[in-house]
């Protein structure tokens, strides 16, 4: 009796001290929140699929749209970031479902299908989902079009949802889903004649049309589609508040869209008859001077796809070129150039690769060390086309409007004032053509990623064949179990 009545007491002083000071009750009930684990632990683990959209490995290291947003998420919380890299798209929500990622940065369409399995963050980028073809078959006009053909689409994928809902509706379209295909073997089998069409969102579209040329987009299939990111259900909102609050600061700084631009401002231009002629040029032309770019981007530090695209776009891998103002060979140098890199034959190709490589490095180095690459790379190609001096015109009319002089997209925008005359008055070396250097610069980056897409940037008769489709997986087929 005695001791039940010590329990009692102890039990009413307990509650009396809580009412009488909460933060002691809250300190002693007080469990930690997933953004606290994260945070001891001093790791955030992300899983996302291979795709230029979303995470690839670049000649700089890990890159990508969706890698980038969540390195800078990490590093809002003070972390590190931990990438976990699904074997296909289907094992992407049970990977979070199951809490073996804290999130799913994987340009994941938001849809109601998706909200029964996990939670979805803010949205950050909007998609429209689009219908492929070939440019050689006549495009179907609508849905009823489909009939006959073969469409194939990444099982797991909110196309395969869609396409399950217009089946029902439209049982004569025949489709199916492929749960070890990712959307480049897709758009490659299109490109090949394997396939007939599928389905791929427009950022995608746009990316792959650099390599696949001849694919077209025959309608929308739907209204723009929000991307976000996938988080657990259950448990507590630490982590995706913590997200909404990263979102919303990037959003208003800027960062946001500075993203979006660095992976897609510089392919909003599709140019069909270009690139067909740059793979014809690739195997005509570079299987010529490949070691030479090789040897030469290794002496002064350069990825030598980086150096070749440059050379395309000077020359078109030609060492006869000559321009109407002197400049000539693969890297259509300057006399004065030549003459300061220690060239003497412009004409003769390792002469003109080696100057070429070797003036880029030193434009390089003219850049201040504080901006990194891509940045500085971008910097560099701009002052190579335009000159050093007219860069940093731009940059400092960039400061005075007030834009970062040390971010490209930001000088990129004002570099065409330099043919303003309200504002080539006000700098030190006058009138200069920076809308050229801004497409100079655009199609050396479209050159580069198409050498690194194209077979790891090894010289193609044609874009990339996918190695692998394999058929065919309905959709009401039974979701194997992830294997991790």
């Amino acid at each position: 009796m005695r001791s039940k009545r010590l329990k009692t007491t102890l039990l009413s002083a307990a509650l009396s001290l809580a009412v009488a000071s909460p933060l002691v009750y809250i300190a002693l009930s007080h469990q930690p929140t997933v953004l606290d684990q994260i945070k001891k632990k001093g790791e955030l683990t992300v899983v996302t699929r291979l795709d230029p959209s979303t995470y690839y490995e670049g000649p700089l290291g890990p890159s990508g749209f969706e890698y980038d947003l969540a390195r800078m998420f990490a590093e809002h919380l003070g972390v590190k970031l931990k990438v976990i890299v699904a074997e296909n798209f289907n094992d992407i929500l049970p990977i979070v479902a199951s809490r073996q990622a804290h999130l799913a940065a994987a340009g994941l369409t938001i849809t109601e299908a998706r909200k029964q399995r996990v939670r979805f963050g803010p949205s950050y980028q909007k998609i429209t989902p689009q219908l492929v073809y070939r440019s050689d078959v006549l495009p179907p006009a609508n849905v009823d079009d489909l009939a006959g053909g073969i469409i194939e689409v990444v099982a797991g994928s909110s196309h395969a949802e869609r396409l399950a809902q217009i089946a029902r509706d439209k049982p004569e379209i025949q489709w199916r889903a492929d749960k070890d295909a990712s959307v480049q073997e897709l758009l490659s089998a299109v490109w090949e004649r394997r396939i007939d069409f599928t389905i791929a969102d427009s950022n995608d579209v746009r990316l792959y049309q650099r390599i696949y040329p001849e694919l077209r987009v025959a309608f929308d299939v739907a209204d723009p589609e929000r991307l976000g990111w996938a988080f657990p259900k259950g448990g507590d909102d630490s982590l995706m508040n913590a997200a909404r609050e990263f979102f919303d600061e990037i959003k208003a700084n800027g960062q946001l869209n500075q993203l979006k631009e660095r992976y897609y401002g510089y392919v909003k231009d599709f140019d069909y008859v270009g690139t067909r002629i740059f793979f014809a040029h690739i195997k005509e032309r570079l299987d010529h001077y490949e070691e030479k770019f090789k040897t030469a981007a290794d002496k002064y530090g350069h990825d030598w796809r980086l150096l070749a695209a440059v050379g395309y776009q000077e020359s078109h891998w030609n060492p006869q070129a000559i321009s109407p103002t002197g400049v000539r060979g693969i890297m259509m140098l300057t006399r004065k150039t030549a003459a300061d890199m220690g060239i003497h034959n412009r004409i003769d190709p390792n002469n003109s690769i080696e100057g070429g490589a070797r003036y880029l490095q030193e434009l390089k180095g003219k850049i201040p060390t504080r901006i990194t690459d891509p940045d500085r790379t971008w910097f560099a190609l701009a002052a190579y086309n335009i000159g050093l001096g007219h860069l940093n015109d731009a940059r400092r009319i960039t400061r005075l409007r007030g834009g970062d002089p040390d971010n490209w997209i930001a000088v990129k925008r004002n570099l065409p004032l330099l043919m303003d005359p309200q504002w080539d008055k006000q700098t030190r070396h006058g009138f200069a053509r920076g809308n050229e250097a801004v497409r100079y610069v655009e199609r050396i980056r479209t050159y580069y990623d198409m050498l690194v897409w194209s077979d790891d940037g090894s010289s193609t008769t044609s874009p990339p064949i996918a190695t692998r489709v394999s058929y065919p997986v309905a959709m009401n087929s039974p979701i194997p179990s992830p294997v991790l």
